[in-house]
């Protein structure tokens, strides 16, 4: 799969929710690939030109904090004052590199690729992952959210 870069629309729009009779589980499959090849953490589906709001996350980030890879139309809000600032980069802004602030934790619900609701706290370099991913399916990039930090 080709990574979609910026300043194509698709990454700057707010992505359509995925309806049960969307055939998704091949895109799934193929966007797992697609990150693991770019080397990417995270991958939402308007980086591969999909509008559905879903994305991927690295399946051992997953595993280490006993959650989903794969998130279906998700909610994802603050569950912390704290805050830090990263550097993170994007698969659709290729070497570019910006420090971005974040809450610590957030609290998650969404549905996982079998369609079941998931709801959770998630903390640490999930929780960043997390909302980077959820940002993509806003149709914002690092480089608004640089803006706002």
């Amino acid at each position: 799969m080709e990574i979609i870069k910026n300043p194509n629309p698709i990454l700057h729009k707010k992505l359509e929710n995925v309806r049960p009779e969307d055939q998704i589980d091949q895109l799934i499959k193929d966007m797992k690939k697609t990150m693991i090849e770019f080397r990417g953490v995270g991958l939402a589906a308007n980086q591969v030109n999909k509008d559905l709001a879903l994305f991927v996350i690295d399946e051992s980030l997953a595993k280490e904090n006993n959650a989903p890879d794969v998130y279906l139309n998700p909610e994802i809000e603050p569950y912390s004052k704290q805050e830090d600032i990263m550097e993170e980069g994007c698969l659709s802004i290729p070497g570019t590199w910006l420090k971005i602030k974040r809450t610590k934790k957030v609290k998650v619900k969404a549905l996982n690729e079998k369609g079941d609701k998931i709801k959770f706290i998630a903390k640490g370099m999930l929780a960043r992952v997390l909302q980077h991913e959820f940002d993509h399916l806003q149709g914002t990039l690092i480089i608004e959210k640089q803006k706002q930090s």
